[in-house]
C-alpha cells in the first residue's frame, strides 16, 4: 500500500536567519502542518513530495541537512489524528462570518466597495480551499454563502440580468438559422459580446444585431438571447454563451468551452480562470472607449478571436 504521509526533517545553522526564514515562508505556503521544529507534514502527493525535495535541497544549500520521508499511518486513529492537523474549519468559520457581515451591510454600502470586499473574499476563499486537503462540510457551506453574495450584488448592478430558467437544451441545425436578425440588451457585458462573437463566427455569418434599450421591445421576428424570455438564456448552471454551444452542437470544439469558462465565471463566478481577469480589463476598458454598441462589438471580436487562436493552439 502506498506510504499516505510525506515528512521533511530540517536543520539549519542558527546564523542563517535569512535562509530559515525563505524555507519557512516556503513551507507555510505549501500549508504544512509542523510535528515539532523541523518537522514538516504534508499528505503523500507527487507535487507535495517534488516541492519538499526543492526545500530540501535549498535547506542544503544553506549549510544544513535535510530529509525526505515516506510515513505510513500506523492506524485509523493516528490517520484521523494526522488529517486533523489540516482541520481548515476555523479558516472557514472567519470567512462566513465577514462573507455574512458583507451580506448585512450590502443595502448600505456602496456597490463598487461591496464588489471590491466580495472579490478579496473570493481569493481568500480560494487560498483556503486550496490547502483544505481534506475538505469536509465547511468548505460547501462557505462555497454556497459566497455565491449567494455574489449573485446579490450581480443582482443590483445589473437589475436586468437575465434569471436562469429549467428547461432541457434542443439541438438545433446551424443551416436553419442564417442571416437571421438577433437581438439583446444594449450596452453588453462579457456574455453578450462573447455570445454574439460565437453567433457570427460559428452560428450565422450574417447575422445583423439589435441592441435593446428594454427586452420588451424585442421585434418578433429576432432571436433574443441573454434576456428573461429570449429564445437563448441562462439554463439551469449555463451562462447563454454555454447555452448557445450547447444548442448548436459546439460543445466538442475544446478552445469554444475554455472560451466558455472565461465566459462563466465573468457572468455569474464560479471556477476561476487565470486569463478572466485580463478580459475583463480589456472588455472594460473598450466599454469605456466605444459607445456604440456595434462599434464595440467590432472590437471585442477581435479579442475572442485571439482567444480563440490560443487555446485552438493553431499559429494562424
Amino acid at each position: 500500500m502506498r506510504p499516505f504521509w510525506l515528512l521533511l526533517v530540517i536543520s539549519l545553522p542558527t546564523q542563517k536567519a535569512t535562509g530559515r526564514m525563505r524555507v519557512w515562508r516556503a513551507l507555510k505556503a505549501l500549508g504544512c502542518s509542523v510535528l515539532r521544529d523541523g518537522v514538516y507534514l504534508l499528505p503523500h502527493r507527487p507535487e507535495f513530495r517534488q516541492a519538499f525535495q526543492v526545500q530540501a535541497e535549498e535547506v542544503r544549500a544553506c549549510g544544513g541537512n535535510a530529509q525526505v520521508l515516506l510515513l505510513d499511518s500506523a492506524d485509523q486513529e493516528q490517520q484521523s489524528l494526522f488529517e486533523a492537523l489540516f482541520d481548515r474549519s476555523d479558516d472557514y468559520a472567519k470567512l462566513l462570518e465577514m462573507i455574512r457581515k458583507n451580506a448585512q451591510e450590502l443595502d448600505t454600502e456602496d456597490l463598487g466597495q461591496a464588489q471590491r470586499r466580495v472579490l478579496r473574499l473570493r481569493k481568500d476563499f480560494e487560498i483556503v480551499a486550496m490547502l483544505d486537503f481534506f475538505p469536509n462540510i465547511a468548505r460547501e457551506q462557505v462555497a454556497s454563502a459566497l455565491a449567494d453574495l455574489e449573485q446579490a450584488i450581480r443582482e443590483r448592478l445589473s437589475p436586468d440580468e437575465p434569471r436562469a430558467v429549467q428547461r432541457r437544451i434542443k439541438l438545433l441545425q446551424r443551416q436553419d438559422y442564417q442571416g437571421r436578425i438577433w437581438a439583446t440588451r444594449q450596452r453588453p457585458w462579457v456574455d453578450r459580446l462573447a455570445s454574439a462573437w460565437l453567433i457570427r463566427r460559428f452560428i450565422d455569418a450574417e447575422a445583423r444585431f439589435i441592441w435593446l434599450a428594454k427586452p420588451e421591445d424585442c421585434p418578433s421576428g429576432a432571436l433574443g438571447f441573454d434576456f428573461d424570455g429570449a429564445a437563448y438564456t441562462h439554463i439551469g448552471a449555463k451562462v447563454t454563451f454555454e447555452v448557445l454551444l450547447a444548442s448548436f452542437g459546439l460543445t466538442e470544439d475544446t478552445a469554444l468551452s475554455r472560451i466558455g469558462v472565461l465566459v462563466h465565471f465573468l457572468d455569474v463566478g464560479g471556477i476561476p480562470a487565470p486569463e478572466a481577469a485580463g478580459l475583463e480589463t480589456l472588455i472594460g476598458g473598450m466599454r469605456q472607449r466605444w459607445t456604440d454598441d456595434n462599434e464595440l462589438l467590432a472590437e471585442t471580436e477581435k479579442i475572442f478571436d485571439a482567444f480563440y487562436q490560443a487555446f485552438s493552439g493553431t499559429d494562424s
